[in-house]
């Protein structure tokens, strides 16, 4: 198949022959040697016609083959079987149904076009939003789908990496925003294939895997607002999807379409060559189509009343727990099966390692939207023998006040962990009275997830995040500064416990600098220094800003995207983030799959002891504290450490202990500027007395080395 970059497509040369009654498994466009096996799921459908296009962008379809409910309809499921077709053809439905929103909630229309909601390429070259929404016919403007063969291509023995999570550090990027910029020097900037030009960054970075934001099909054409400046505004995070099988086309070098299944595998095998896997995050919760005056592009037209929570007293219109406009009816048995299918086909199709899920929590909701107990969703994504060895990350909120950190359904769920960036970036900006809360998130939030019977890996760990501050900007700005999004500043977290250092933005003085990177260094030893998965946003490693914008969902300009002109400017915090990750990776302490339970090593010190400025103090009920320091014993040959969090403004002197026949020596220490702020093995600096000087605001490392004995 050829497809040129107009986006234009001629068909195969053979002939369409013969239509059979196919069969109704699997759902989709499925290639054999005769030809193709269309499904598509609509129950309450009273006529389903398949159009076949000469061209992506030819205005009416070259063929309509009316499916008959006697020979093409299985139960829910209306199927045929077109001999002569193959890949590269063309194609969508009609639907047409009962008209009764208001107490069935369906929304059949015949006159729309609607995509296969399992196609595994889209087009979108003929689409114009504005005509999928109300009742005229949209054929010329509308998109369609593709049929593709997956089987051409070698994978060359690659597969899904399964790094065990306690060895995780993950690095959430968005596929376009890591090298849409011109500094990033890349040959097709903004691409899947400008990711794989970024892997020798990623592989110095020490990461285990990338997790990158939504690349499922979605409408980038969609334009929400109009800026201050007059620039259209638009969905530029891609938290909006519509093809839930198909790679977005956007992310190609080439739009070749099914060209683009096999980028986004070379992207896959090229990073799994260098060790790092690949998480998608994906988003299940809502649909491209909103509200009741919305798009029909798919979902809507084939079944409105299964796919999407209808309110009760009104059908006509959506339930909305995600902001959106609409919410997935998740558990709904064909949606489930839906979602299922989808997943498993990402793992065994394109090798994909994870998923990340978009509010979760939304998923757990049931027909009338309230939480259920046992949501079948999650639990088939959970015992799915397909995904068991497939990472699965829950970010367990919703946008309806569903709040599920530490008890979200099942046990091998990982979570978002929002109170262990709240409480660090609070302790770290000076807040008093949190030692409590700082130790447990130490120590993987056993007070989230112990009651659960789960482990500290089911704690995804993380300061910031694609929502919110960068890194950077969490240190340089109180107050977000959204203007540029049209909302008149209104939009993303009020609150983001953060603090400017003395001067709100950027800053000629170079105290406030300093103190800024000291900050930046204390977030990230604490996040690397804690048992769960870490996660780093893309770019924190070289100081990369949004000017104080925490919600750059809509910005696909240089405030989104990485500037890599300030990575080789920022080397400073660029090797600390190397060298910090180095050192989780040197301690197998800080990546144990457990929690503190004070078991004692052979040198009889226990897994952890806390304490304050003196030994066993910790200060739990001191509302004024702001210190904690901690003994780690050692084992597996690990050797014991004494960490040292001092936020107070001011040096310390904290008391050591004792463990006989070892010294103290120094590892880590933020207060000291590169490359003696973190010391590579052997260069560690000894410790003789029985105290430290911890400067005010400062993250300090030891281990305890053997003695020299005498010769």
């Amino acid at each position: 198949m050829k497809v040129q970059g107009s986006l234009t497509l001629e068909r195969r040369p053979e002939a369409v022959s013969r239509v059979g009654p196919g069969r109704p498994q699997p759902l989709g466009a499925t290639v054999d040697a005769d030809g193709v096996n269309f499904s598509v799921f609509s129950e309450h459908a009273t006529r389903v016609d398949l159009l076949l296009f000469d061209r992506c962008d030819a205005p009416r379809p070259a063929r309509v083959i009316r499916l008959h409910p006697e020979q093409h309809r299985s139960f829910h499921f209306w199927h045929c079987h077109v001999a002569g077709l193959g890949p590269g053809q063309v194609y969508a439905y009609r639907i047409d149904g009962p008209r009764n929103t208001h107490h069935s909630g369906a929304r059949f229309n015949h006159r729309k076009v609607l995509l296969d909601p399992y196609a595994r390429a889209n087009i979108n070259s003929c689409w114009d939003r504005s005509h999928a929404i109300g009742s005229g016919d949209n054929v010329e403007h509308s998109m369609r789908s593709l049929v593709v063969d997956l089987d051409d291509y070698d994978w060359e023995g690659d597969r899904p990496l399964r790094t065990p999570m306690a060895d995780t550090v993950i690095y959430e990027a968005h596929v376009s925003g890591l090298t849409a910029s011109p500094t990033s020097h890349t040959a097709h900037p903004g691409t899947f294939s400008a990711v794989m030009e970024k892997i020798p960054e990623l592989q110095r970075l020490g990461v285990t895997a990338v997790e990158l934001l939504p690349v499922f099909d979605f409408d980038e054409t969609q334009t929400l607002r109009i800026g201050p400046d007059g620039t259209p505004l638009r969905n530029y995070w891609g938290y909006d999807p519509y093809g839930f099988f198909a790679p977005h086309t956007g992310y190609c070098a080439e739009p070749h379409l099914a060209g683009h299944i096999t980028e986004f595998r070379d992207m896959v095998k090229a990073l799994h060559r260098a060790g790092i896997e690949v998480i998608l995050d994906v988003v299940f919760n809502h649909t491209s189509e909103g509200n009741e005056y919305g798009p029909t592009i798919s979902f809507r037209g084939a079944a409105n009343e299964a796919y999407y929570h209808l309110w009760p007293q009104d059908r006509s219109r959506y339930m909305d727990f995600t902001g959106c406009g609409n919410a997935v009816n998740a558990n709904h048995p064909m949606v489930t099966k839906f979602i299922l299918e989808c997943l498993e086909y990402w793992v065994t199709e394109h090798h994909v390692d994870g998923f990340r899920f978009d509010l979760a929590s939304e998923m757990s909701r049931g027909p009338m939207g309230y939480e259920m107990a046992v949501p079948p969703a999650l639990w088939a994504i959970e015992l799915s023998q397909v995904l068991a060895e497939t990472k699965i990350i829950a970010e367990p909120w919703d946008g309806g006040g569903l709040y599920q950190v530490g008890r979200f359904p099942g046990k091998r769920w990982a979570q978002w962990n929002g109170p262990f960036r709240d409480d660090v970036r609070r302790f770290v900006r000076g807040d008093a009275g949190l030692v409590g809360e700082i130790a447990s998130r130490l120590g993987g939030s056993a007070d989230l997830f112990f009651p659960q019977q789960v482990l500290p890996t089911n704690s995804i760990n993380f300061v910031t995040c694609h929502d919110g501050f960068t890194l950077n900007d969490l240190v340089s700005y109180n107050h977000k500064h959204n203007h540029a999004n049209g909302e008149s500043n209104a939009d993303g977290a009020h609150e983001n416990f953060s603090w400017n250092c003395g001067v709100e933005g950027p800053t000629d003085s170079e105290e406030v600098e300093r103190l800024r990177v000291r900050q930046i260094k204390n977030l990230l030893s604490v996040l690397m220094l804690s048992r769960g998965v870490p996660m780093l946003l893309a770019g924190d490693e070289f100081r990369n800003s949004q000017q104080g914008n925490n919600n750059a969902y809509c910005q696909d300009n240089e405030t989104s995207w990485l500037d890599w002109d300030q990575a080789e400017k920022e080397t400073e915090i660029r090797s600390f983030t190397e060298r910090v990750i180095g050192l989780r990776k040197r301690f197998k302490t800080f990546r144990t799959p457990r929690f503190f339970t004070e078991r004692h090593n052979e040198r009889d010190v226990a897994d952890v002891t806390w304490h304050g400025t003196q030994l066993f103090c910790p200060g739990w009920d001191d509302a004024d504290a702001r210190v904690l320091a901690a003994t780690l014993g050692g084992f597996q040959g690990d050797p014991d450490l004494h960490l040292i969090l001092n936020m107070y403004h001011l040096g310390l002197d904290f008391e050591l202990p004792i463990i006989d026949g070892h010294t103290w020596h120094r590892v880590l220490d933020t207060a000291c500027t590169g490359p003696r702020d973190l010391l590579a093995p052997g260069q560690e600096e000894p410790i003789e007395a029985d105290v430290f000087h911890a400067h005010g605001r400062s993250v300090v490392l030891l281990v305890a080395l053997p003695d020299e004995k005498d010769t």
